[in-house]
């Protein structure tokens, strides 16, 4: 037996939050008849109608890897008719991206239809690593760099501990790149941790999520994970 708005979001419709909120509004139903309890549960082979749309429970997991460019939005639609990820990302089935990135953040974005690896890797308990590539305005110093390290209060809440060190600095053009790498996964954190040192970010690049990089993918680029890349990221999860 599992609930209803994890099963919607471990069959890849939507997310658990976005499901809690079909299932209030009377949008689904189970074995045709319509559910707003949210503390419903389901079996394997139960009925569920979402939206009028049939959810197959036999449905293969897809995962992808994108090099998100810039100028993109990270979203399944906008209403300012943008491009999104999923103009980019090339299938059939209703995948969703883990997560965010900024509309002028580049690098690896993971898109997936498995709700339940989505769920686990976008945890705020998540150990899961990711490393960014900052370029700031300004020569950071030391002990900023020592700050960035220890924790930064943004939002009113002092960021975990971060591994970070500095790849290159620019005196004559007062620029500095820095290699940042954070388990957490906070609206705007890195540009807000920099900012509160009083440095503005110019460009940011996630360069690494947890086992994945980059590796020949070019901006708009992607390609799908194999079976070992899944399976590491979900032991990576329950560590």
């Amino acid at each position: 037996m599992e609930r209803l708005q994890k099963k919607i979001a471990n069959l890849g419709y939507c997310s658990r939050r976005k499901a809690e909120e079909l299932i209030v509004k009377g949008e689904v139903l189970v074995n045709g008849k319509v559910v707003t309890k949210l503390g419903t549960t389901v079996k394997q082979t139960d009925v569920i109608t979402v939206e009028g749309n049939i959810l197959d429970n036999s449905k293969s997991y897809e995962y992808y890897l994108l090099n998100k460019p810039r100028g993109v939005v990270t979203t399944t639609s906008d209403e300012k008719g943008r491009k999104t990820v999923l103009d980019i990302v090339k299938t059939n089935s209703r995948i969703y991206p883990v997560g965010r990135l900024d509309y002028d953040t580049t690098g690896i974005l993971l898109l997936t239809n498995d709700g339940n690896l989505a769920n686990l890797l976008m945890q705020p308990n998540s150990l899961v690593e990711k490393t960014y590539i900052v370029k700031v305005e300004g020569i950071v110093s030391i002990a900023d760099i020592q700050k960035l390290r220890y924790g930064i209060v943004i939002d009113g809440i002092k960021t975990k501990k971060a591994k970070v060190k500095i790849k290159s600095v620019d005196k004559v053009k007062k620029k500095s790149i820095i290699e940042v790498t954070i388990h957490e996964g906070k609206n705007h954190q890195i540009k807000k941790m920099f900012a509160n040192l009083g440095y503005r970010v110019i460009k940011l690049r996630r360069e690494r999520y947890a086992n994945l990089d980059l590796k020949g993918l070019k901006p708009g680029e992607y390609r799908i994970l194999t079976v070992k890349e899944v399976k590491t990221l979900y032991g990576l999860c329950k560590k």
